[in-house]
This record gives C-alpha cells, structure tokens and sequence, in this order.
C-alpha cells in the first residue's frame, strides 16, 4: 500500500452498487480511504477548522474550567497530557473537545449526555453542530454501501448508529518544545469506534501501518475527508474489514514549530447494538473470532484501557 484508495462519494446517487463494491473492496483491503466529492460545503469545514484555533487560544484556566471529571472525557475540555493510547508509555501531545449527539427533549440512553459550550467562543456551537450534522450524515452514506458489501440491507445500519454517541473531536496538537521528548502527537492506536471521519491538517504527521509492517504517510488531500473502519466495525464483521493501526508523529522543522488542527469525527453504534459477528463474515477459513458484546460495555472497556476512564 502505497497510498489509501480514493472513493468517489458521487457514485452513490449515480451508481450505487459499483459504488458499494469500490467501497468495500476499499476498506477490505486497506481499513483507510479517502472520500471526495463527499458534497460538504468547504465552508462548513473551514468554518469548524478556524472556530477551533480560536477555542484552543484561549486561556489554559479557561479552557479548564469546561472540563468535566469523571466523565471520561465524554464531553467538553480535555487538557493537553491526559489521553494514553492503549499500551503506550508515554501520553499524546494533544488537547480536545468532545462534541455529541444534540437531542430535543428526553434522551433514549443516559449515555447522550448534554453538550458542554464555551461562552468565550460563541460560534463555536453553531458551526460544530453544522459540521456534526454532515459527517454524521456522510458517514450514514458510507455505511449504506458496506451493509450492501456485507451481504445486509441497505438500511441494515441506519437503525443501529441514529442515537449512537457519535463524537465530534476538535483537536490540537500544539508546537513541539522539547524535540527530544519520547511522547508523540498521537501514538500508534485502532480507533474504537464504528466509523471515524476525519477533516482538516494538511500538515504532516499521520501515518497509517501498512500489512508489510511499513508506515504509510497520509496527507490530507485538499477537499477529501479521510475515513476508516474502527474496532466495533472490525468486530462486527469478523476481521473482513480491517481497524487499521495508526498515528500522529511529531513532523520535522519548520513543521515541528507550528500547532496541528484537525477534528475528527466518531461514528458509533447506538449504546444497546449487540455486537456480534455477522453470519455473513463467518466462514471455515475465518471462524467467529469474538464473543458478543453491547457497543456501551465495549466502549466503557476501551476507555479504560486509554485512560479517559479510572
């Protein structure tokens, strides 16, 4: 693998299913691709990419005060040098805001807690929500083809991820001080989640773990979203799409110097999905690898494991 696959998202009106091929062949082989022509207006992204600059510039005790302990991390503030990847000895050289799911009224699961705003920064709950809105929508289009893929109805994956506790992840990675330090940007890690989609960072730095045990760098390429399956996804079908090892490296000079911004975003299943591997991934040659498990227990045990959670 030299570089990850481009999907073109124009094909799901135009021809949904060499579209749902190209997709899953794309994830079956890789874990990573690359969707353009995804139809999110530029300034929906840019609008979310500048409001973070401005969120991240402010005051470290302003910012602390949206921190909400105890919660994993689950919304508002996490300062810099809180978030280990899992086996790792050294924290990420990162800072984050935790957007979710907005809901009117009661919501169906305790885990869809309120959103936490920062009253310094008004626009900010204005243009994430919007940004929220689309990937979550983007992500819902993808999905379509891989239930298809899968062998599922093309809705197979609606039901199951439209009250999921989807997160919206504004990110910082300031400048490097200290050039000799053992922590990274972000270390080598699967994402937990369904689906992550990611925007923003042009900047090098993330690298994705190719099947020869090389690191494939992955730049951004202007107007593309970079998407890949996480470990409920892989779970789910029996290692046939593969959640593939990843990280943020701290760049070389003059890159070193300059802060890294970029959001991600973390599809995830509703809290009560059962996951449990398709029949359809199931075979003599890949018996059922994993015993089932509620996406909510699945997701608790991980951010454990990462240290969101005590």
């Amino acid at each position: 693998m030299k570089s990850i696959p481009h999907i073109d998202m124009s094909q799901y009106e135009a021809d949904f299913e060499i579209f749902a091929q190209n997709v899953g062949e794309g994830y079956e082989r890789n874990g990573f691709v690359a969707l353009t022509n995804h139809g999110i207006n530029i300034d929906i992204i840019h609008g979310a990419l500048d409001i973070s600059r401005e969120l991240f510039a402010l005051p470290a005790e302003t910012k602390q005060q949206y921190h909400q302990p105890g919660q994993g991390g689950a919304r508002g503030y996490t300062p810099f040098g809180t978030e280990i990847a899992k086996d790792a000895k050294h924290v990420d050289l990162k800072e984050f805001w935790h957007i979710g799911r907005e809901i009117e009224g009661e919501p169906p699961f305790s885990q869809l807690l309120p959103n936490v705003w920062p009253q310094e920064v008004p626009e900010f709950k204005t243009r994430m929500l919007a940004l929220y809105k689309a990937l979550d929508m983007l992500g819902n289009q993808v999905l379509d083809a891989l239930a298809v893929y899968l062998g599922q109805s093309r809705e197979f994956f609606r039901s199951r991820v439209d009250m999921g506790n989807s997160i919206l992840r504004p990110l910082h990675y300031p400048p490097i001080v200290d050039e000799g330090t053992p922590s990274v940007r972000a270390g080598a890690h699967e994402d937990i989640n369904v689906l992550t989609l990611l925007v923003g960072s042009r900047e090098p730095g993330l690298e994705v773990l190719a099947r020869d045990g090389s690191w494939i760098p992955v730049t951004i390429i202007e107007g593309a979203i970079i998407c890949n399956v996480g470990d409920m996804l892989q779970r789910l079908t029996n290692n046939v799409l593969p959640s593939t090892t990843h990280r943020v490296v701290n760049p070389p000079a003059p890159y070193s110097s300059k802060s890294r911004y970029s959001i991600p975003f973390f599809l995830h299943f509703n809290p009560d999905v059962l996951i449990d591997p398709l029949a359809s991934c199931v075979t003599s040659d890949n018996p059922c690898r994993y015993e089932p498990i509620t996406a909510d227990d699945y997701l608790m045990q991980r951010l454990r494991e990462i240290g969101l959670l005590k």
